[in-house]
C-alpha cells in the first residue's frame, strides 16, 4: 500500500485566513487525520471510510462550532438547492436560514451562502483524498475489503465533484454576465495537489470535470463489482451507476444517461416508495426504505439542536426552526399535483378535503397550520420534542425514484419522445397516480413535465436542482394566488434565477491566482425591483 501525505490547498489550511463583509470568523483549521495516518494500519483506514458519511450530516461542519446555521453539511446543500429553486415558502422567512438562495440576496463572494456550500464541499473532498491516496484500487495484490475501501471513497468522490459542478458551473442568462467563464467548472483537487499547486488551480472546464469524475467512477466500479458495502450509508454498485446517470445527463449525453439508470434501477432491486411508507406520520422520511440506494444517518454526537436536517424541515419538530419558519410548498407547484396522486397529501390542502392528515401533535395543532403546509419529513418515532432522538433520521442521498424520471427524459431524448413518454406514464400510473396520463410530443414540453414530477417528488431533497438548471425552464414565483408574502421572493425570472450559479468564495480567489478574474458574477443586485409584475419576467442586464 502506497503512502503519499496529501497536502490541502491553502485555503482551507491557512488559519488567518479572514473573510470580509458580513462575515468575520477566522476559517477553522480542522483537518482530523492526514493519508500518512490512514494509511498506518487496517483499523485507521476502515474508520476513515466510516467517517465519510458521519462527516457528511456533521453539525456546524467547517467552523466547527456554532456560527451559522447553514453549515449543516451535505443537509445543508438539500435545502439550499431547494430553495434555488423556489419549492420551499417560509411564513416567516427571517426563520429559514436558506432563504437568500430562494430571494437571490446576500450571494456574493464574501457571504456565507457562497462560503459554506464551497467549503463543505472541498472538505469531503479532503477526506475522500485522504482516503485514496492510500488505497490503489487498481493493484491487484490488495485484499477485496480493502479495494472496495477505495472505490467508495472514489464514489464519495465523484458526488462532492458533481455537487460543485452543478452549483458553481455558470449558466447563460440575461441577468449576469458570464460569457467569459462558460464551460468553466471548479479547480479539481485530489491526493496528489499540494500546496504549491493549489495556489495556480485553474477551474477545470466542463469536459475535463466529467472526464475526471468519470474516471472515479470507474474506478468506484473495479472495486464495488466484488464487494458490497455492510450497509447503505455506503455506495454500492448500483449508486456508482446512478452517479454515471447523473452525470451523464448533466453533459447531454442521453444515451448513456438512458443506459446507467436502467443499469443502476436493476442492479439496486429497489421498489419505489408507497403511499404508506411515504405518509406515515412516525417514520415519513426518517427512516429509509426499499427505494432508497444511498443514505446517511446522523446521531447525536455529530449534530445539535439547531445543527440538524430534520429541525430545519419538518414543522412538527420542537427544537429547531422549521417550527416558527412552517415550511410549504409553492403553490403553483403544489396546484401541478392532481388530487389522486398521494404525494399531495404530503402538503394541507386549503380546506383540508382531499386526505385525513395526520400529525403526532394532535388535530388541534394541525387546524393552526398554514396552506400548504409540509408534512413530508416526520420526526423519528414520531418524537418532536427531543432534537436527540426525533432528528436521528435516515437522510437520502439517492432514490431509485430518480433514476425512473433520468431514464424516462433520457429516452425521449435519446430515442423518440413517445418512448420517454411511456416510461413516465408508465412509472406514475404504477407507482404515484394511477390515473396519470401524459400525452407530450414536444421534447421540450415533455422534459418540463418530467421536470415538474421531479419537483414534486424531490421537494426538500434538492435533487431536481441540476436538471432545472440545465433545462432552463423559467422561474415563475409571483403570480395570482402565490403564498409567498414578502415582495423580496416574488420574483419571475427568464429561464433561471439569477444566483443559480454561486460565486466563489474570496478567500479561495485571494490564495489561487488562477482564479482572479475567473470568479462569477455576483448576482446579488441582479433583479433589483420587487415583486416582478404578475405576468412579466424581470428584465435582463445582457
Amino acid at each position: 500500500m502506497k503512502k503519499n501525505i496529501f497536502k490541502l490547498f491553502s485555503a482551507m489550511v491557512v488559519s488567518t485566513t479572514v473573510l470580509t463583509g458580513c462575515i468575520e470568523e477566522i476559517f477553522p483549521e480542522n483537518s482530523t487525520a492526514t493519508s500518512e495516518q490512514i494509511g498506518a494500519s487496517a483499523s485507521a483506514l476502515e474508520a476513515a471510510i466510516n467517517g465519510l458519511p458521519s462527516q457528511m450530516v456533521q453539525g456546524y461542519l467547517v467552523y466547527g462550532k456554532q456560527t451559522h446555521e447553514t453549515d449543516i453539511a451535505y443537509p445543508s446543500l438539500m435545502l439550499a438547492q431547494s430553495e434555488l429553486l423556489g419549492d420551499i415558502v417560509a411564513t416567516e422567512a427571517g426563520y429559514d436560514w436558506w432563504n437568500p438562495y430562494c430571494s437571490g440576496n446576500e450571494m456574493g463572494d464574501n457571504t456565507y451562502y457562497s462560503y459554506l456550500p464551497y467549503f463543505a464541499l472541498y472538505k469531503f473532498v479532503k477526506s475522500a483524498n485522504d482516503v485514496i491516496a492510500v488505497v490503489d484500487v487498481t493493484d491487484p495484490t490488495i485484499s477485496d475489503e480493502m479495494r472496495g475501501y477505495g472505490s467508495m471513497a472514489h464514489a464519495f468522490r465523484a458526488l462532492d465533484y458533481y455537487t460543485l459542478m452543478a452549483l458553481f458551473e455558470p449558466v447563460e442568462n440575461i441577468y449576469t454576465d458570464c460569457s467569459k467563464i462558460l464551460g468553466l467548472t471548479v479547480p479539481i483537487v485530489t491526493e496528489a495537489t499540494t500546496n504549491d499547486i493549489a495556489k495556480n488551480n485553474p477551474r477545470a472546464t466542463r469536459e475535463e470535470m466529467i472526464t475526471f469524475i468519470l474516471s472515479d467512477l470507474d474506478k468506484a466500479e473495479i472495486g464495488l463489482t466484488d464487494y458490497t458495502p455492510a450497509t447503505k450509508n455506503f455506495p454500492d454498485l448500483s449508486v456508482v451507476y446512478g452517479l454515471k446517470a447523473k452525470v451523464y445527463m448533466w453533459n447531454g449525453d442521453y444515451a448513456k444517461a438512458a443506459e446507467y439508470a436502467r443499469k443502476a434501477i436493476d442492479k439496486s432491486g429497489a421498489t419505489p416508495m408507497t403511499a404508506a411508507q411515504w405518509n406515515n406520520p412516525t417514520t415519513g422520511f426518517n427512516t429509509a426504505t426499499s427505494s432508497w440506494m444511498w443514505y446517511f444517518h446522523p446521531t447525536a454526537s455529530n449534530m445539535g439542536n439547531l445543527a440538524n436536517f430534520v429541525g430545519h424541515i419538518s414543522g412538527e419538530s420542537d427544537w429547531g426552526y422549521a417550527n416558527l419558519s412552517k415550511p410549504q410548498i409553492a403553490r403553483s407547484l403544489y396546484d401541478g399535483i392532481a388530487d389522486t396522486d398521494f404525494r399531495k397529501y404530503s402538503f394541507l390542502d386549503p380546506d383540508r378535503s382531499i386526505y385525513d392528515y395526520q400529525s403526532v401533535q394532535g388535530d388541534a395543532w394541525l387546524a393552526e397550520q398554514p396552506n400548504y403546509f409540509s408534512l413530508k419529513f416526520r420526526c423519528v418515532g414520531g418524537d418532536h420534542k427531543t432534537y436527540s432522538v426525533g432528528a436521528a433520521a435516515d437522510i437520502p442521498v439517492m432514490r431509485v425514484e430518480e433514476m425512473y424520471l433520468i431514464e424516462a427524459e433520457a429516452v425521449g431524448a435519446s430515442q423518440n419522445v413517445a418512448a420517454g413518454v411511456q416510461l413516465l406514464n408508465d412509472f406514475m400510473k404504477r407507482y404515484r397516480q394511477p390515473d396519470y396520463n401524459c400525452k407530450a410530443s414536444d421534447l421540450r414540453a415533455f422534459q418540463l413535465e418530467v421536470l415538474k414530477q421531479m419537483r414534486i417528488e424531490f421537494w426538500g431533497e434538492g435533487t431536481a436542482f441540476p436538471t432545472a438548471k440545465r433545462l432552463k425552464p423559467d422561474v415563475i414565483q409571483n403570480y395570482e394566488g402565490t403564498n409567498y408574502i414578502k415582495d423580496i421572493f416574488k420574483i419571475n425570472c427568464k429561464g433561471v434565477k439569477p444566483n443559480w450559479t454561486l460565486v466563489i468564495p474570496k478567500t479561495e480567489v485571494d490564495s489561487n491566482i488562477a482564479l482572479q478574474g475567473k470568479n462569477n458574477p455576483d448576482p446579488s443586485g441582479a433583479i433589483p425591483t420587487r415583486p416582478t409584475p404578475i405576468g412579466e419576467y424581470a428584465p435582463g442586464n445582457n
